[in-house]
């Protein structure tokens, strides 16, 4: 009885000491992506990249989940400004200037404006665009590392304020020598719908014109201010 039970002991040391190694390896991963978001806040001041989003609403029952991808391009300054361009399969733009949003339709013929202050706290723009640094983003956001996937490090982030419509974001950064490189968003809503956004020929600190972030009314067009 006794050898069996002085066998079981050390199974059970070995096998914590395992679980303690294991943890100890894990650690530095799911780090990773909150060591590569406080980098990229703090260091990435302004940058541009392409995109392509994949929006997959949930399936109703015995249905399948529909998609739809639309691609554009993307550029950002700190503190507070971007500017979202889609150009297939529909036209639309979304420009921050540091005070107003603005939604252009060309479609709908349409460009409805809002102050950013009500609008952007828990939003994904937040994370990428408008904070100055990961304290602020913790303001608004539980920050949480998450395990490497896909070679990406990932951090996902939850609102803490109850009324907003996103119920999650997770921030996928690409490891690159002078800094981590912003590769996607993968956004969960209150409705259950996703929203992927891939990067593509990200360029963080690339210089951009004065003008990127200015933005008028087309003529001709109903402006709707809230």
């Amino acid at each position: 009885m006794q050898p069996t039970f002085i066998a079981s002991i050390r199974a059970v040391r070995r096998f914590a000491l395992a679980a303690a190694i294991a943890g100890l390896c894990a650690a530095p991963a799911w780090a990773g992506g909150l060591d590569s978001l406080a980098q990229f806040v703090k260091d990435t001041r302004f940058g541009k990249a392409t995109f392509t989003q994949v929006v997959t609403a949930p399936p109703k029952q015995g249905q399948k989940a529909h998609e739809k991808t639309s691609t554009g391009t993307f550029e950002f300054q700190r503190p507070g400004k971007f500017r979202f361009h889609y150009q297939k399969p529909f036209e639309q733009t979304i420009v921050a200037d540091g005070q107003t949003l603005w939604l252009y339709d060309v479609d709908l013929k349409q460009v409805t404006a809002r102050k950013q202050e009500q609008v952007l706290g828990s939003t994904p723009a937040a994370i990428v665009a408008a904070a100055s640094d990961l304290k602020a983003l913790e303001k608004d956001f539980q920050l949480e590392g998450e395990p490497d996937q896909g070679g990406l490090q990932w951090v996902k982030a939850t609102p803490k304020a109850r009324d907003t419509q996103i119920q999650s974001v997770r921030v996928g950064f690409k490891p690159a020598d002078g800094g981590a490189t912003l590769a996607a968003l993968d956004i969960t809503d209150s409705f259950g719908q996703r929203s992927v956004l891939t990067f593509s020929d990200f360029q963080g600190n690339a210089a951009l014109p004065a003008s990127t972030f200015d933005f008028k009314p087309p003529p001709g067009v109903d402006v709707i201010r809230n």
